[in-house]
């Protein structure tokens, strides 16, 4: 018989009755990979609810958790939502005062971290709040309890806690807050967005039919389970009772591809464009006819599309490019890939042909925290897919486009609102509640949802014109030069950018022009570095609208980050944060206008003084030798 799946944690019994394997949870230790069996993972997360029960947290209390991918976390997560407590997972990567804010709005109770230099750097912010009770690692160092010891304790109360474990649990009922999920945000301080387990589970069961893998197959999880995009597919993944193997490190993320050979797993364009720009620098480390002809197999992937039927020509040039070329790029990725769900940004429509011509179908998809997240996804279940776009409307959610072109929802994965702050969730759902998402976007085809931009990041120039700057920048960071792009403009005559350039490319590109340099603030300055990124710029503003055209740039020298402040932890650009850090460089360019001096062309750049100089000593020396 079938587990019926209302809250998060009957997921366990699924798993456990339904697909018993030895692999359900991977993760890493040193160089070896460990495994824990369903049946652990049930057991565990049932000690781990008695554990804190014998703590003395009881049903509604708030546990946080900052740690980086491991498959512990999800003993946690089950044996808090079995306990009835609440779940405030929170980025490894803000800041003091951002955790500080979180940790005493949520009122948690109890915190359980990851390596010894998150204690070090939470122990005295947790100290400075009353509510807090106890810390807890999931990694050992002496100066920390080990959440080995929430475990003992559980052992140790099974017996007298026990029947109150299945009394709570059979109490939890789905409209229960299961999770709260601060959004980090690009302005103003994180928002609690509450979650039930009826808003999760709605959302991943439903998600779950895109594709036929399932319990003969295996994943990797590497993107944040603190943030609902890669939580709600982990859920999906232990529903269908696929085996899942953490990574906590990014740097470690291909060799991991290349040890448990996935089937799928989830990303974000920033890492598939990373992926895509190797394919393109393996190719240029190659000479006469093999890069003549690994190009050629490149150049053929324009011709892709999902449900395609290719004339006989294409097919056959498919074919034998396939086995040149593509099969390589399989291999390189493990060899069984065969979805790739991306989210949280605009993928371009290029890295979605490149990796699908080679098999390996790259569906993106749309949602935010507030709607658990899934509104729209590619879906090859039914093959309702279409590049450059974020696919159907998920199964469930109704979704309206609002008469100023803002995408509106409603549906069982509505969040129930914003913690301690009714006034700030009226503002996003309306008496009839319709939850309003903040993009703009249309349904292409009357069918395919495609996002064009956020709603409050768009402005008017002087002139009266609209400007659409997320559209405009994934188009500038179309070209292999570009990293990351912010277009500014507001209240004035025409649009500009600040560019952050793609500085392992330019790199590259500098030692096969025989162009040297000290550092990136020399690089970024120098005159035949400009013409180039002139040229890029020119070939964009050709597709654009006269007064969406990028009439000035400025290249910085620095990569933008989260942990750098100008992107957030999702990869979005904090334009607030960018705005302040280049205010000098923004009042530059339009002075120029202003002044008279250099009309509507492109000035040299300008620079910030801000860099890291280890980072950039340690290139120079390499591009000098």
């Amino acid at each position: 018989m079938t587990v019926k799946v209302t809250r998060t944690f009957d997921i366990l019994e699924r798993y456990l009755s339904e697909f018993p394997r030895e692999d359900a949870l991977g993760g890493k230790c040193g160089k070896e990979w460990y495994t824990y069996s369903t049946a652990e993972y049930a057991e565990n997360s049932k000690l781990f609810a008695l554990g804190m029960m014998a703590l003395g947290l009881k049903k509604g209390d708030k546990v946080a958790t900052v740690t980086v991918n491991r498959p512990e976390w999800n003993f946690a997560d089950m044996g808090l939502a079995m306990a009835g407590m609440v779940h405030v997972p929170i980025y490894p990567t803000i800041g003091d005062e951002e955790y500080r804010y979180i940790l005493e709005h949520a009122e948690v109770q109890c915190l359980l971290v990851g390596e010894k230099k998150l204690y070090t750097k939470l122990k005295p912010i947790a100290d400075e709040l009353d509510g807090i009770k106890a810390i807890y690692a999931f990694e050992d160092y002496e100066e920390c309890p080990n959440f080995s010891e929430i475990l003992e304790k559980g052992t140790s109360a099974e017996a007298e806690l026990l029947p109150t474990l299945t009394a709570t649990m059979a109490s939890i009922l789905p409209e229960d807050t299961a999770t709260l999920i601060y959004t980090s945000g690009t302005t103003g301080v994180p928002k609690g967005v509450m979650l039930s387990h009826e808003n999760l589970v709605s959302n991943f069961t439903t998600h779950e039919k895109m594709h036929h893998l399932g319990k003969d197959h295996h994943v990797i999880s590497f993107l944040p389970l603190c943030h609902v995009y890669e939580r709600s597919v982990n859920y999906h993944f232990q529903y269908k009772g696929m085996g899942i193997y953490y990574v906590g490190n990014l740097g470690q993320i291909v060799n991991a591809i290349r040890e448990i050979k996935p089937h799928m797993f989830n990303s974000v364009p920033r890492l598939l464009e990373r992926v895509y720009d190797g394919f393109v620098s393996k190719g240029n480390d190659l000479t006469g006819m093999k890069k003549a002809i690994y190009f050629w197999a490149l150049r053929l992937t324009r011709h892709f599309e999902f449900n395609k039927k290719y004339n006989p020509f294409v097919a056959v040039q498919i074919k034998l490019a396939d086995k040149l070329v593509y099969s390589k790029w399989r291999e390189a990725l493990g060899g069984n890939i065969t979805y790739v769900v991306s989210g949280g940004a605009a993928l371009q429509p290029r890295i979605s042909r490149v990796l699908g011509m080679a098999g390996m179908y790259t569906l993106e998809g749309y949602g935010l925290t507030e709607t658990s997240p899934v509104i729209a996804v590619n879906n090859p279940a039914t093959g309702d897919m279409k590049v450059g776009t974020v696919g159907p409307i998920l199964e469930g959610v109704i979704v309206k486009i609002a008469d100023d072109g803002e995408i509106l929802c409603k549906g069982p994965s509505i969040m129930q609102g914003y913690y301690k702050a009714p006034e700030l969730t009226a503002e996003v759902i309306d008496e009839e509640g319709w939850f309003h998402t903040g993009d703009i976007g249309f349904l292409e085809e009357g069918k395919f949802l495609k996002i064009t931009d956020r709603k409050k990041e768009m402005f008017k120039m002087s002139g009266g014109k609209y400007i659409a700057p997320q559209m405009i920048e994934n188009k500038l960071k179309e070209s292999f030069f570009i990293e990351q792009a912010m277009v500014i403009g507001e209240n004035e005559k025409f649009a500009s950018a600040l560019i952050s350039p793609n500085f392992d490319y330019l790199h590259d590109w500098c030692s096969h022009h025989k162009i040297h340099f000290r550092d990136n603030q020399e690089l970024v300055q120098m005159k035949a570095v400009v013409e180039n990124y002139k040229k890029e710029v020119t070939i964009i503003n050709k597709t654009l609208g006269e007064h969406e055209e990028i009439k000035r740039f400025r290249l910085v020298c620095e990569e933008w980050s989260s942990q750098n402040g100008e992107l957030s932890p999702t990869l979005k650009l904090k334009r607030n944060y960018v705005t302040k850090k280049y205010q000098h460089i923004i009042d530059d360019i339009y002075a120029v206008s202003k002044n008279g001096n250099g009309g509507g062309g492109i000035k040299l750049p300008t620079v910030s003084l801000r860099f890291d100089l280890n980072k950039l000593s340690v290139r120079s020396r390499k591009k000098k030798n």
